[in-house]
């Protein structure tokens, strides 16, 4: 969709973004406010910094702010009534793998107790006023677990095997039960690493890789450098949301799953080398060979969403790695 369609599509729609503060969410909030929509952030907790690029925190724009958690039905049922909610993008999760590992049941009731929380609110509230139009559930690559076939494809079993993997395959079953016994629009994005302006998660291996490279540190590497995974830009992951939530409208989608990626597909090590060099910097990776119960080899095969969505990605890698560089620059200056 062009961008004067996409605003004027837009404009106007009252819309409840979850999972608000995160990197997909804060970029995906700012556009929908360019475009002129209507918006709700369900907000639980924040980094100080993310105002520098999330500029509605501050509260001095349109977007209306709610505090809580997705754990709490009655909120996100009173929240979906009292704002006529017509398009819900469901992004808040627990997402760090380590984190899941260490608390399995705080990353269960996030991901699998708020996906249902969410989806059964938005059941009962369209039997009686069906105001709804689509809902985009955030699943993930991890959704499919490991597997010797790669890329993975929209047809393949979700079978993840450690928690947080878990977590996001039994929400994204959960998503799909909903839209396909009750019909409701539901659509469901798979999708890897996102980079890119607004990420403060430093455990991630982009933002943690320029911080420490800003910081006269070489950068590390948790794995042995070899695991190969694609680096998704947020603009692009921006641009899918919207398309998926526009084409659930079109297609009259009704659990539908899609993968997106940037369809480059690099190693650990590749990664931060490319991070060194486009920073001019002369660090070095430091293979740490720590990590423990991560998948080595994730890719997504696209042509479903292209096909069917006729989205298509717009940034290399580098392209999108010059930008979100600047903007850490600027924000740990």
């Amino acid at each position: 969709m062009e961008d004067l369609e996409r605003i004027d599509w837009w404009h106007g729609k009252r819309v409840l973004v979850t999972g608000s503060t995160g990197v997909i969410g804060i970029n995906l909030i700012n556009r929908l406010e360019d475009h002129g929509a209507d918006v709700v952030a369900l907000v639980r907790d924040w980094v100080p910094r993310t105002r520098t690029i999330g500029t509605w925190l501050d509260g001095d724009s349109g977007v209306t702010l709610v505090r809580g958690e997705l754990e709490d039905r009655d909120l996100i049922m009173r929240t979906l009534a009292e704002y006529e909610t017509e398009y819900v993008f469901h992004l808040g999760a627990q997402t760090i793998v380590g984190v899941g590992n260490r608390s399995p049941i705080t990353t269960f009731k996030a991901n699998i107790e708020g996906t249902w929380n969410l989806l059964e609110s938005i059941r009962v509230l369209n039997d009686y006023s069906p105001d709804i139009k689509a809902v985009c559930v955030a699943s993930s690559d991890k959704a499919y677990g490991s597997s010797p076939t790669l890329p993975y494809h929209e047809k393949m079993p979700l079978h993840g095997e450690h928690p947080y993997d878990v977590s996001k395959s039994c929400a994204d079953l959960i998503a799909q039960s909903y839209g396909r016994t009750y019909k409701l629009p539901i659509s469901i994005a798979r999708m890897g690493n996102i980079y890119g302006p607004g990420d403060l998660n430093f455990n991630r291996i982009v933002p943690g890789s320029i911080k420490s490279i800003i910081e006269g540190n070489n950068p590390e590497i948790r794995s042995d450098g070899t695991p190969i995974r694609e680096y998704f830009y947020v603009e692009d992951a921006v641009d899918a949301y919207l398309t998926m939530a526009e084409q659930t409208v079109n297609l009259n989608l009704a659990g539908d799953a899609f993968n997106f990626s940037s369809g480059e597909k690099m190693t650990a090590r590749e990664v931060v080398e490319m991070i060194i060099s486009v920073m001019e910097s002369d660090a070095r990776p430091l293979i740490q060979n720590t990590s423990r119960h991560e998948i080595q080899d994730q890719y997504l095969s696209i042509e479903k969403a292209k096909k069917m969505l006729n989205w298509h990605p717009r940034h290399s890698f580098i392209e999108g790695l010059t930008p979100t560089i600047a903007w850490y620059r600027k924000v740990l200056a």
